[in-house]
């Protein structure tokens, strides 16, 4: 019985798993494409001290002044409680202020600090960068044609 576990074992490390049944589903690929863009964006924004979901709160925060949190949460796609975490990080580092909305006591209108501007303006030019390095190899049109079947893909989610 050892000899036939030892015998399954050497086979098995041996053998490159195949994922070509997965690879014929545009996700599995997206996904595995996904993963590479993650990695080298994670060692980008780790330069900033920032996370995915810090940057892209950040960002919209700097390009929607006075947006509320709730479209905010709406504009990421994530929980409302979740939120909070990442408007407190951002906060805590001065990088944004929430300051309550007049007419609307338990809202708040998030703005970014001078600090967060400056941030805002080295993280996306180093974002272009990592992006621009991935996509090398691509040109103009291929690029199009994927933003088009991106936004094609978002709009079957709002169908449904």
């Amino acid at each position: 019985m050892n000899t036939e576990k030892q015998n399954l074992t050497n086979s098995t490390e041996t053998h490159a798993v195949s994922d070509a049944t997965l690879r014929a589903f545009i996700g599995y690929r997206m996904k595995r494409a996904f993963n590479v863009v993650r990695d080298d964006l994670t060692a980008t924004l780790r330069a900033f001290d920032l996370r995915m979901l810090t940057y892209t709160a950040l960002v919209l925060i700097v390009d929607n002044p006075g947006l509320r949190q709730s479209q905010l949460a709406d504009a990421m796609d994530i929980e409302r409680p979740n939120l909070v975490i990442i408007i407190d990080e951002l906060e805590r580092r001065d990088l944004i202020i929430r300051d309550r909305v007049p007419t609307d006591r338990r809202a708040y209108a998030l703005k970014a600090t001078l600090a967060g501007r400056q941030l805002y303006e080295r993280a996306v030019a180093a974002v272009t960068s990592h992006e621009e390095k991935l996509l090398a190899n691509l040109d103009q049109g291929t690029i199009k044609i994927v933003f088009d079947a991106f936004s094609v893909i978002e709009q079957a989610k709002r169908r449904t």
